[in-house]
């Protein structure tokens, strides 16, 4: 919650907002973003991980992105990753390795579970998404449907699995 702040700053950038699923215009929008993703963690099927980045002559750090593990299933062998990148924190490399290390997580902890892959979805114009994919080793499969409204363009489906 100490991050509701700097979420609705950093959320304000058209850029993020063209791509993002949920609107956050301001700290109650905030604390209500940051409520669902403890939700997702108490329920066990959403992890969620705020980005942060130290900051030279801070105790405190700067909130640079987010990634997220979703529709995580005991016994269902996919689950989805997303992300986002602050404006100030792109062209960094910030999304590829925060994707790598949740990748790494998610597999360490669910394989067991029976997870052998996952997805990773972005729409078709979405080109720094598709770059994300390709750094952090997650190979295109297809090209889905529009799906609207949240997925209002045809988009693009990648795959990373256990092995790769």
């Amino acid at each position: 919650m100490e991050d509701v702040a700097a979420l609705v700053e950093v959320t304000r950038d058209p850029a993020l907002r063209q791509w993002a699923s949920s609107v956050v215009d301001n700290d109650a929008d905030g604390a209500r973003w940051v409520q669902a993703q403890q939700r997702g963690w108490a329920a066990g099927d959403q992890f969620g991980f705020a980005v942060l980045e130290g900051q030279p002559g801070s105790v405190r750090e700067q909130l640079v992105g987010n990634v997220v593990l979703k529709e995580v299933t005991s016994g269902k062998p996919a689950a989805e990753v997303g992300y986002w990148t602050a404006a100030h924190a792109r062209g960094r490399g910030v999304a590829p390795r925060a994707l790598e290390a949740l990748t790494s997580w998610a597999f360490d902890t669910f394989e067991a579970d029976g997870l052998e892959r996952l997805e990773l979805l972005h729409q078709v114009d979405n080109l720094a998404s598709c770059r994300v994919a390709q750094k952090s080793r997650y190979d295109f499969d297809s090209i889905l449907p529009a799906a609207p409204p949240s997925f209002p363009r045809d988009g693009h489906l990648h795959i990373r699995r256990t092995s790769a």
